[in-house]
């Protein structure tokens, strides 16, 4: 479904306008300090707090940094830019979505390659921090994408993570994080946040979907997006769904026994 909508993207939207696709994150505290974005942000400024929300959670400062289901480019372009990483690279399974970023954004340190989340095309301990946002429910295997996260991440490296899971499903979302070699740092459930980000951006979204879609779409696109009064938008506003975030940490001094970087079968290394 996510691929269909990254092709229909190239045509709906020659003149480029929509470079971010998650729910988005807003403060429900006060007294919050705001996010300053230059004007050009400011359209996509609740899309862009997610991303703040989940990659900012550890320095990024001089790291390698790979997104997995990078998408339309505006969440890496947004870390490249902002968070000033050494290196950072999107990736995502749609050569359309890659083919489409790689010819509208000209960052310093950004590149974008087609990639399955399930085998990254990366080497084995090659990246300090994976980022992963809005993408990993829709992944055939939650436990060979951790397992993939697990090889490419060097010892210390960080894994900041967010998604949304049935209420019911998140037993399971956390028993395969516990399993996966990583440690966990900390974990946000920020489903308030996302719903207020829902309704604060509901109206130039509406906008967005009337002036890209046929009308025939507009039902599925308005679905896509979680606009007020539609089912996905209800799922978070009732509960049923959940928004999570996470920081997790690759032990710095464990390998596998095989020599393999997978999780389990822990050795530390003897002085």
């Amino acid at each position: 479904m996510i691929r269909t909508w990254y092709q229909m993207l190239v045509v709906l939207d020659r003149e480029r306008e929509i470079s971010f696709m998650n729910y988005g994150f807003a403060d429900i505290d006060p007294s919050a300090t705001k996010l300053t974005l230059s004007d050009g942000e400011n359209d996509n400024r609740f899309c862009i707090q997610l991303y703040h929300h989940v990659a900012g959670a550890v320095d990024l400062s001089g790291k390698d940094v790979v997104e997995v289901g990078s998408g339309r480019g505006g969440g890496a372009s947004y870390i490249a830019r902002r968070l000033k990483p050494r290196s950072m690279l999107g990736l995502d399974l749609s050569d359309k979505a890659v083919d489409f970023c790689n010819q509208f954004y000209a960052v310093d340190g950004l590149s974008f390659r087609q990639g399955d989340a399930e085998n990254l095309p990366l080497p084995d301990r090659s990246v300090d921090v994976v980022v992963n946002l809005e993408s990993s429910h829709c992944y055939g295997s939650m436990d060979r994408f951790l397992s993939e996260v697990y090889r490419v991440l060097r010892p210390g490296g960080y894994f900041l993570f967010s998604d949304h899971r049935d209420a019911d499903k998140i037993a399971l979302l956390h028993e395969q994080l516990e399993k996966c070699g990583l440690s966990q740092e900390k974990e946000t459930d920020i489903t308030s946040n996302v719903v207020r980000a829902l309704e604060l951006d509901d109206d130039r979204k509406q906008k967005l979907i009337e002036k890209k879609c046929p009308k025939i779409l507009r039902g599925r696109m308005a679905e896509f997006a979680a606009l007020k009064g539609t089912k996905t938008y209800e799922t978070f506003r009732t509960g049923y769904s959940r928004y999570l975030s996470f920081v997790l940490q690759k032990p710095t001094s464990v390998r596998t026994a095989s020599g393999s970087d997978r999780p389990g079968y822990a050795v530390v290394p003897t002085a």
